[in-house]
């Protein structure tokens, strides 16, 4: 498959190789991490299961990796490539973009992308062992989009990383038997009762930590109380020995 491109090629920077690598790699970690996420649930906390979680990471990774390197397989291009405006052609002519195998095993020496790093920074001619391999180039994209779709798939990238990550570790939080035993200890108390003049509900977006290490954990939660009267905030400390539930040790206000 070839591409006609009239303007004069020029080959791209190392910065926008380097940054359109880190897009590339932030991109791809994300969509590898959500799956496993997704896969084993706002439960897996509790669950405390290696095996399971390695074992689906391992599922999840094998066709991930594949599709990483297959990341340019679309005219050349990727995600990252994109939005830093470069593209990969064939050294020998570079108005032809590489086949899928050739794209493919240029990638896979990302494998080693340390000496692949070293390598692109100290080669006169900007290319890195995967590009030497097999004789192609990267190149300034004279077709690239304006910056201002570039920046706008940039952020809207941004917002749904954060989003995602927001809500799941909210949904994990609220799930865990950590939460509903800090919620527990909560209604029970007189003092949290008094003050808020009775509890209404809780906030959004709960904050803190659980670890849990051969059946001992330990949790530090804070949580917004909507009460009658008034909101308040209040962190709640518990801990959890092997075949007992989690017990609150303390609540700060």
């Amino acid at each position: 498959m070839t591409e006609q491109i009239e303007q004069t090629l020029t080959k791209g920077s190392r910065k926008r190789r380097i940054a359109a690598f880190l897009i590339d790699l932030i991109v791809f970690t994300f969509l590898m991490v959500s799956i496993v996420f997704l896969i084993l649930g706002p439960n897996f906390i509790d669950e405390n299961n290696f095996d399971k979680m390695s074992t689906i990471m391992t599922i999840v990774m094998i066709p991930g990796f594949i599709l990483y390197f297959a990341k340019e397989s679309i005219k050349g291009i990727s995600f990252g490539k994109w939005i830093m405006g470069i593209m990969v052609r064939n050294e020998t002519n570079e108005n032809s973009i590489p086949t899928f195998w050739k794209l493919f095993i240029r990638n896979s020496f990302l494998m080693i992308w340390p000496i692949e790093f070293f390598v692109s920074v100290f080669d006169t001619n900007k290319k890195r062992i995967g590009d030497k391999v097999t004789n192609t180039v990267v190149l300034k994209n004279p077709n690239k989009a304006t910056k201002t779709y570039r920046i706008i798939a940039l952020v809207a990238f941004g917002l749904v990383f954060y989003g995602f990550t927001t809500l799941f570790m909210e949904a994990t939080l609220r799930s865990s038997k950590a939460y509903k035993a800090a919620i527990v200890s909560i209604e029970s108390n007189y003092e949290i009762i008094k003050q808020t003049g009775g509890i209404k509900g809780y906030g959004t977006f709960p904050k803190g930590n659980i670890t849990i290490t051969n059946d001992y954990g330990q949790a530090d939660l804070s949580i917004s109380i909507n009460g009658k009267e008034k909101d308040v905030k209040v962190t709640v400390i518990l801990e959890k020995k092997p075949n007992e539930s989690w017990k609150v040790t303390e609540i700060k206000k």
